[in-house]
């Protein structure tokens, strides 16, 4: 499997080189340049399979040889061990819980399989490479636990101040040793801008070994199709409609390409808060980027979503093509806020703002197509925001080991989005 870089300017690498550089020499994407089909043999026989077993199959054809099968199946039992339950919260609408895990949150997946990656690559380096994530929330947390402790690797994470939750900033900042937490006096644009700039500093990359942990990385990014098989295996009757809050269109990205690869579904629906570039270039034809806004769903606040590259890549850049299977559409905070109570007091249960925002948009959609099943995906626990016990008047049940994060001592450097100040940092890590 050899991928390419979306601004076609840099030469085809292997899935290793594109793990280890995160981000193309021309600043694009990686992008296979084949999209595997699947057997059919998995598709008709999920229920029967182990999740590692789907896991390590879906993954197989991407990384093709270059981590031996037995270490990559030993990856994916680690990556996948919690569970992924499937919970029907109204009549037709399903909740895809993907918080079970160590930060409680979806890019667990994605972050543990990415370090695993990392660790095999790394094993025979003599010099540390250094990780560079930008984080709107739960990015930063998952790859911090992730990635804390493996031997030869540093860790800096990005993060907008203020614009975090409480839980999420206890995540990113309380680790230390080699975890380092960078407090901005910005937005999660800023922060990203700033980690791609490092990614494409030459002079950087001359004195420092840096790679990516965002979703931009493709060792984060293709692992986020297991989760889409793992609802499927747990369904029933016709395919889906999958529903993803969206922010940087990586996960929804991931889910589109199982869904080139074999995976059935009947459409997917992209439920953006005010952060509404992607339904306006749907319904326009034309991109334009805007900068973030603050919402409730703090993680999905991304004006110039990077995936987006990948999503078109995925339709030949046909947009019309597109549109046959996905649609956009921005869910206000009144309308979240107003989607939690309703759901807490019909249900009983508690919606984590992101949540809030695809139940919404799917409940809409089902309201139109009658007779359809929905499966949304439900993206952290509501703990992680401040907001949910302010607007249901509770949190749900507690994870024990949000209590833990309690005790720890923050540690983070605050600085302004100046990129002089960022390489500085990365520099004094060699």
């Amino acid at each position: 499997m050899h991928y390419f870089s979306t601004n076609r300017k840099s030469p085809l690498v292997g899935f290793e080189a594109a793990v280890l550089r995160g981000q193309a020499e021309d600043k694009g994407l990686y992008f296979p340049e084949q999209i595997p089909p699947l057997s059919d043999d998995l598709i008709s026989s999920l229920a029967a399979k182990s999740n590692d077993e789907i896991a390590f199959q879906v993954i197989r054809p991407y990384v093709d040889g270059e981590i031996p099968d037995e270490t990559l199946f030993d990856i994916c039992r680690e990556t996948v061990d919690f569970p992924f339950p499937l919970v029907e919260v109204s009549l037709g609408v399903y909740s895809l819980e993907l918080f079970h895990g160590p930060t409680l949150a979806f890019k667990d997946v994605g972050a543990r399989f990415m370090s695993r990656c990392l660790r095999y690559f790394s094993k025979d380096k003599s010099s540390k490479t250094i990780v560079i994530v930008a984080t709107s929330g739960d990015t930063g947390g998952a790859v911090a636990s992730g990635f804390h402790g493996i031997d030869g690797i540093e860790v800096v994470i990005l993060y907008p101040k203020g614009k975090v939750s409480r839980v999420q900033e206890l995540q990113l900042t309380t680790l230390g040793e080699n975890v380092t937490a960078l407090e901005v006096r910005g937005t999660f644009d800023d922060c990203q801008a700033l980690a791609k700039r490092a990614l494409a500093d030459e002079e950087l990359q001359k004195t420092v070994f840096i790679t990516s942990a965002n979703s931009i990385n493709i060792a984060r990014w293709l692992p986020q199709q297991f989760y889409y098989f793992f609802a499927l295996k747990q369904g029933h009757g016709e395919p889906p409609v999958f529903c993803v809050p969206s922010g940087n269109f990586g996960n929804i990205a991931a889910g589109l390409l199982a869904n080139r690869s074999g995976l059935p579904a009947s459409s997917f629906i992209a439920a953006c808060n005010a952060n509404d570039a992607v339904p306006r270039f749907l319904a326009s034809g034309e991109l334009r980027p805007t900068p973030a806004v603050s919402t409730l769903s703090n993680a999905m606040d991304v004006g110039d979503p990077s995936n987006l590259v990948r999503v078109l890549e995925l339709f030949g850049r046909d947009i019309g093509k597109a549109k046959e299977m996905l649609s956009a559409v921005s869910v206000s905070d009144e309308k979240t806020a107003d989607t939690m109570r309703s759901v807490y007091r019909e249900t009983g249960y508690v919606l984590d703002p992101h949540g809030a925002v695809a139940f919404r948009a799917l409940s809409d959609y089902l309201e139109k197509h009658r007779g359809k099943k929905g499966i949304f995906l439900e993206t952290a626990h509501p703990i992680k925001f401040d907001s949910v016990e302010r607007i249901v008047g509770t949190f749900g049940d507690v994870p024990a080991e949000v209590a833990t994060l309690e005790s720890r001592t923050k540690h983070s450097t605050e600085i302004e989005p100046d990129y002089h100040t960022v390489k500085e940092i990365l520099l004094s890590k060699v």
